[in-house]
């Protein structure tokens, strides 16, 4: 179940050029979350959306060149609630809380980057994964997650 209250303030963040960052390493199970989504999204939606897998540098100076008004992060974090449970986050509560996310690439490093280049909001979005074990497989409490946050990016395109 989705939560509608973030959900409702976060659609209100999708101004403007919006890319769409999808973070994760798919071949170690729920950490995929973000480049899943992403790679769901392309094409579909009235933003840029790059699935950046576990390369994020690899995008900076794609995304200073998109000029983005908003960058929404979708990455695996350990939020500490159950499997499949998601929050949103500003991109100040990221540098500032003390997450533990699944893979090498430091998200904060990240906003700092873009925040020195771009006159930018900048947006996590944040899902707990069950496992991150080696596998290609998502649990089903985050394959859940990931198809209704599909649909409602879909629905959150069209205006």
């Amino acid at each position: 179940m989705l939560n509608a209250s973030q959900l409702n303030t976060f659609k209100t963040k999708l101004k403007g050029t919006v890319v769409l960052l999808g973070i994760g390493n798919t071949l170690k199970c729920d950490d995929g979350a973000g480049a899943i989504l992403a790679s769901r999204l392309q094409g579909k939606v009235p933003f840029i959306v790059y699935d950046v897998s576990t390369g994020l540098e690899n995008y900076l100076g794609k995304v200073i060149r998109d000029s983005p008004q908003t960058i929404v992060l979708i990455d695996a974090a350990d939020i500490g609630c159950q499997a499949g449970g998601f929050k949103v986050l500003e991109g100040h509560e990221v540098k500032t809380s003390n997450l533990f996310f699944t893979h090498n690439a430091s998200i904060a490093l990240t906003i700092d980057y873009f925040q020195e280049h771009l006159k930018v909001d900048i947006v996590a979005l944040l899902i707990q994964p069950k496992t991150i074990a080696f596998g290609d497989t998502l649990s089903a409490e985050v394959e859940q997650t990931i198809t209704s946050l599909e649909q409602w990016f879909l629905e959150a395109g069209k205006g």
